[in-house]
């Protein structure tokens, strides 16, 4: 007879991404600079971790046959924006400073805004107010 294995608590959520990039200074300039997260360590010359306060974006270098398998398929990677009307405010600042928009911002169906652009790496980003995540909704 085999004994119940108890299911574990709810995690805390997903709060770290790992990118590999070629382009690691500018992916590095773009999300610190731009999107306004610091650097949290450094590991080594081909890595870097980046934090908004409570979240991790590691950046790791790939060079050419070091790239990593195709069969890790990633759409894209999101930043919360507290107040809807500020999503627009970061296209206009995004777009000005020559980042490449792949979409204008729209408002979806569940109430959620948000647009999409590139990287220095062609990582695609999406800048998003998701009104359940939003501060505002969880008071």
């Amino acid at each position: 007879m085999t004994e119940a294995v108890q299911s574990p608590r709810p995690t805390s959520g997903m709060r770290h991404v790992a990118l590999y990039v070629e382009a690691l200074e500018a992916c590095e300039d773009f999300y610190t600079r731009l999107l306004g997260m610091a650097v949290e360590w450094r590991p080594d010359g081909d890595a870097v971790y980046l934090t908004s306060g409570n979240d991790n974006l590691a950046l790791h270098r790939y060079r050419g046959a070091d790239r990593p398998p195709e069969r890790q398929r990633l759409d894209h990677i999101g930043f919360l924006i507290d107040d809807i009307d500020q999503v627009d405010v970061w296209y206009r600042w995004l777009t000005a400073q020559g980042v490449t928009a792949i979409s204008e911002p729209r408002t979806h169906r569940d109430g959620a805004r948000s647009f999409y652009c590139h990287d220095p790496d062609g990582n695609s980003v999406q800048i998003i107010h998701h009104p359940p995540l939003a501060p505002a909704h969880n008071r």
